[in-house]
C-alpha cells in the first residue's frame, strides 16, 4: 500500500511538492488540508469522535470530518470524498474560510496546516466507517463553545483552534 501524500504548500497556498503525510507530520512542514462542518436544520454540528487506533488524537472529539487533499483534487472534491469515506454520506459543501494554524503533539507529529473550512447541511445519521470514527453526535454551536471551555482535553487541537476563528464566522446566522 502506498502511503497518501500530502500537498506542501507556501503560506499563500501554493504548491510546492509533494511528501508522505507522516513525514510532513514529523517535519513539522505546511501542507493543505480542509475542515468539514456539517449542520443540520436545527443549525446543530456534527461531530465525531476519532477511532481508538488513529496514530494521533485518538478517541478526541472534532468537526464532522477532516483530513488532506490528493494532488490534483479541489478542496470541494477532497471534502466529500472523505466525508464519503469517514461519515458514510455526501452533501454539497461550500467553502467559507481559511487559515494557517500549527498544533503540535505529545508524539513528536505536528500538524502545520492551511486549512480551508467548508460547510454542508444534512439532516440523516451517518453511517460511520468504525475505522475512522468511534462515535457522533449533534450539538449546538452554543453547546460546544460551553463544552470546549469545561473539558478541553476531549478536543482535538485543531478543532479548538479552528472553532475559536469559525465560531465568529458562522454564527452569523
Amino acid at each position: 500500500m502506498i502511503e497518501e501524500q500530502v500537498i506542501l504548500v507556501n503560506e499563500n497556498d501554493e504548491q510546492i511538492g509533494l511528501m508522505p503525510k507522516l513525514e510532513a507530520h514529523q517535519k513539522a512542514l505546511l501542507h493543505r488540508a480542509f475542515s468539514v462542518f456539517v449542520f443540520n436544520d436545527k443549525n446543530e454540528l456534527m461531530i465525531q469522535q476519532r477511532a481508538a487506533h488513529k496514530y494521533h488524537s485518538p478517541n478526541l472529539w472534532t468537526n464532522t470530518c477532516c483530513s488532506h487533499q490528493r494532488d490534483g483534487e479541489s478542496n470541494i472534491e477532497a471534502g466529500k470524498r472523505r466525508l464519503h469515506e469517514e461519515m458514510g454520506f455526501v452533501t454539497a459543501l461550500e467553502e467559507s474560510i481559511s487559515f494557517i494554524y500549527k498544533a503540535p503533539f505529545d508524539n513528536g507529529l505536528t500538524e502545520h496546516e492551511y486549512d480551508h473550512v467548508m460547510i454542508g447541511y444534512y439532516n440523516e445519521s451517518p453511517k460511520i466507517n468504525p475505522d475512522e470514527v468511534a462515535n457522533w453526535k449533534w450539538m449546538s454551536l452554543d453547546a460546544v463553545k460551553s463544552d470546549l471551555k469545561i473539558h478541553p482535553e476531549i478536543y482535538t487541537e485543531w478543532f479548538k483552534i479552528i472553532f475559536d476563528k469559525f465560531y465568529e464566522h458562522i454564527n452569523i446566522t
